[in-house]
């Protein structure tokens, strides 16, 4: 227990120490912007007077934008006049379902305030102002945006924060949406973009949504080391497999089979290969082999992709491991829906397959030291993935002329650029050390999350539910095969309704 507090401590002062590192780096030199005596880099607006008087072309991303202007670490983007772009007094509301009244409260990191410093500057500098405001409810968000597009607007400069749901494929499908891959103020292909979220609304060759990939989300797999240990395994070898492209779906099973014992031999396992949430591990395991539950043709139709020979032969490993390895098998009859939970945190199983945002509680509620993994990888795999969920996009009416949607646009894409001085700094990335036991469950597992995104277009359509049709039921009586085959002409309905 003394190994593991000190392992969460050293995460928490490396935490520290990237952000103060990155903060030296734009302190050392005075040329680079700071100011003398700062704290963080870039601090002070640079002033006018300071402004280089040359600027280099650079290719157009506008009629006026034709030049960019190096000022120490901050660029500014100069019109064919040799101006900032002004963007002429605009407030852009980014409107979603949050209340922001505390946002500026939490204690800020130097990042923090070079991120807001940064923010400050570019205000000023284009002559534009942005805010974080909750308008809508999460109920109503979807239904806010329509009718503001039907209703043609008004003189608001919004940005609409959306979920996914049958309700926004809707309004995609109709053009309620600005297609963004117009607007060349923008490049899609730029990493800073979440790339599946990108996949998930670009239909027909236009792009209607994009998302800034800060955040750090998805599923993965939790080890017990101890439990390792004891069936003879080094736990550092699961990261080794990883790192090799040899965690696949025969090597879980493989430890799974190892570690699974019956202490007492009473005929009941004492521990067994995994304690999870049945329909975290079968939804997961399709897209770990290159399946899907729904899909999307060349024209942007959802079409039913269950009967795929990827999603069927995923779906038949998963029952199979479901069957011989998981902690339920010997759950006492009134169980909780949860007690998966209980289940690992009492040492019931070696491997947790679960949400990233559980790490905290399990590290903090465990005495045993965990590791992380990304999900095993099935034969159909080009390597490991992290389906996308339910993560929210920006979103531009369609009802604005082009000169206000590139204004948007224009803003939007400067507002989520890297902080000077902090380009490599992802800070849920950073703030993850002090959620787990180890360095490598961050370096190795969580950051091959953040750049392994998989569409999931079944989020798309409300009315098919995975769980109801799918994962309570399935079992050996009840294949897969049987499933799809009871399921289709309901799902197909569905999608139906949902390509209108």
């Amino acid at each position: 227990m003394k190994n593991k507090v000190f392992r969460k401590l050293f995460s928490v002062l490396l935490a520290a120490s990237l952000v103060m590192s990155m903060a030296a780096c734009g302190n050392d030199d005075e040329s680079r912007g700071g100011s003398e005596g700062s704290t963080t880099p870039s601090s002070q607006t640079p002033s006018k007077s300071e402004e280089p008087s040359k600027s280099e072309e650079t290719p157009d991303s506008s009629e006026e934008s034709s030049q960019e202007e190096d000022l120490g670490p901050y660029t500014v983007k100069k019109d064919a006049n040799g101006n900032p772009i002004d963007l002429g007094g605009i407030h852009i509301i980014q409107r979603d379902w949050s209340d922001h009244s505390a946002d500026g409260e939490k204690e800020k990191t130097a990042y923090d305030e070079a991120r807001d410093a940064y923010h400050e500057w570019l205000q000023e500098t284009y002559n534009f102002t942005f805010e974080l405001k909750g308008i809508s409810t999460w109920e109503t968000v979807p239904t806010d945006f329509v009718n503001y597009v039907s209703e043609g607007g008004d003189d608001n400069y919004y940005i609409f924060w959306l979920y996914k749901g049958a309700e926004l494929q809707s309004a995609l499908k109709n053009n309620l949406a600005y297609d963004l891959s117009t607007l060349d103020c923008l490049d899609l292909t730029d990493p800073k973009w979440h790339s599946g979220v990108t996949e998930m609304f670009t239909m027909n060759g236009k792009t209607y949504g994009i998302r800034y990939n800060e955040g750090v989300g998805g599923r993965g797999v939790y080890f017990n080391k101890r439990i390792l240990k004891d069936a003879g395994i080094d736990p550092d070898d699961l990261y080794k497999w990883q790192a090799n492209g040899e965690w696949t779906w025969e090597k879980f099973e493989e430890v799974c089979a190892t570690v699974q014992k019956d202490n007492d031999n009473d005929g009941v396992p004492d521990v067994y290969g995994m304690a999870c949430r049945n329909t975290i591990w079968y939804e997961i395991i399709v897209h770990t082999n290159n399946g899907d539950f729904v899909g999307v043709d060349e024209n942007g139709t959802l079409i039913n992709s269950l009967e795929s020979a990827e999603t069927m032969e995923a779906l038949n490993w998963a029952l199979d491991i479901w069957d011989k390895y998981d902690a339920h098998l010997s759950y006492p009859e009134d169980a909780a829906w949860d007690y998966f939970m209980t289940a690992y945190k009492e040492g019931k199983g070696c491997f947790y397959p679960g949400e990233l945002w559980r790490a905290s509680d399990l590290t903090s509620s465990m005495e045993d030291e965990l590791g992380f993994v990304c999900f095993p990888k099935g034969p159909k795999a080009d390597g490991y993935v992290n389906p996308v969920a339910d993560d929210p996009s920006v979103v531009i009416p369609a009802c604005y002329d082009a000169d206000k949607a590139w204004k948007i646009a224009f803003a939007y894409d400067l507002w989520t650029a890297p902080v000077p001085e902090f380009e490599d700094y992802v800070p849920d990335l950073v703030n993850s050390y002090k959620n787990f036991d180890d360095l490598e469950s961050v370096d190795d597992t969580v950051a091959t999350l953040m750049n392994s995104p998989k569409p999931t277009y079944n989020v798309l359509v409300d009315s098919i539910n995975l769980a109801d049709d799918i994962f309570y039921q399935i079992s050996k009586e009840n294949t897969p095969a049987q499933i799809a085959e009871a399921v289709r002409a309901q799902w197909q309905a569905k999608l139906d309704e949902a390509n209108k």
